[in-house]
């Protein structure tokens, strides 16, 4: 049987993208509504082969599964693992929620744009804003659950998720003032991160302590702290390389 191309945007009906199109050609008069897209910057451990498995999803994906399908997927699965993590402090059955949840995360934020641009309807500025403003509410959904799992202190979780955030932030202000997106540092990315906390779970229903100078800390703690410290290291390389680079492209006469 011979592979059929999807007709673009087939979620959308005919007077939808007729009133799209519309709109599009009052918007272009306006210089301000204009969006350049940033280079993505994808090196983590995992990226090709991820990348050919997305693009493997996307070609299979039902016509009647759209991009903002993925998008709530994604955030109500985070919202989910948070949730597991909640319930994992009386029932260990919670990381097993949890596990379940990560991998619909990965599904759902992951493919939303892949299968956006497979079919050849991307929405650059709405796909950038709602898919990073999810992003930050996932985090604290995740984070928040764990902080009260029992399985790390709420200081923990916190400090972890304000590094999160300042590092989001560099991100973002680098993708518009530069125009590159950096998606992974370290090789590491999203996937990866998902993968060490899918371990991090098996091994918290086994031994959720660490021994350190014959001292037990909670094993999270440990792995949240090291994490904490990554990204503020990243952060500080980030920022003052970014300015570094900003400044010499605009030097003062």
């Amino acid at each position: 049987m011979r592979s059929r191309a999807l007709p673009p945007c087939p979620a959308w009906g005919t007077v939808t993208v007729r009133k799209r199109n519309f709109r599009r050609k009052k918007m272009q008069p306006n210089q301000s509504l204009r969006f350049r897209e940033a280079k993505r910057i994808q090196q983590s451990f995992l990226a090709v082969l991820e990348k050919k498995a997305l693009l493997w999803l996307a070609a299979r994906t039902p016509a009647r599964i759209n991009s903002d399908h993925l998008t709530i997927l994604g955030l109500a699965s985070m919202a989910g693992a948070g949730a597991g993590y909640w319930w994992s402090k009386t029932n260990p059955l919670g990381l097993a929620v949890v596990t379940v949840c990560l991998a619909l995360n990965w599904l759902g934020d992951s493919l939303d744009g892949t299968l956006a641009r497979h079919r050849n309807c991307p929405r650059p500025r709405y796909g950038f804003y709602v898919d990073h403003i999810v992003d930050v509410f996932g985090a604290l959904f995740l984070l928040g659950g764990l902080g009260l799992s029992g399985y790390m202190s709420p200081l923990v979780a916190g400090t972890f998720l304000i590094f999160y955030l300042l590092l989001s932030i560099e991100i973002y202000l680098a993708t518009y003032t530069i125009g590159t997106f950096h998606l992974s540092y370290w090789r590491f990315g999203p996937t990866e991160l998902r993968i060490l906390l899918v371990t991090g779970n098996l091994f918290a229903l086994w031994r959720p302590y660490a021994l350190i100078a014959d001292r037990a800390f909670l094993l999270f703690d440990v792995g949240f702290a090291v994490g904490a410290a990554a990204l503020a290291a990243i952060l500080v390389q980030a920022t003052v390389k970014h300015i570094a680079m900003l400044y010499r492209e605009e030097t003062l006469p």
